[in-house]
């Protein structure tokens, strides 16, 4: 019985230890880059 509820005690724990890391803020951009293109230039 005992390793029953060390199991649901470490499914428990999995469980909070991904909702904790899927609610963490990711890398965001911040700023659009935008680089002008010659007209022209390599084109085939």
């Amino acid at each position: 019985m005992s390793r029953l509820i060390v199991l649901l005690v470490v499914v428990v724990i999995l469980i909070g230890a991904l909702f904790f890391l899927s609610t963490l803020p990711k890398e965001q951009p911040t700023r659009q880059i935008e680089v002008a293109v010659p007209q022209g230039g390599n084109a085939h």
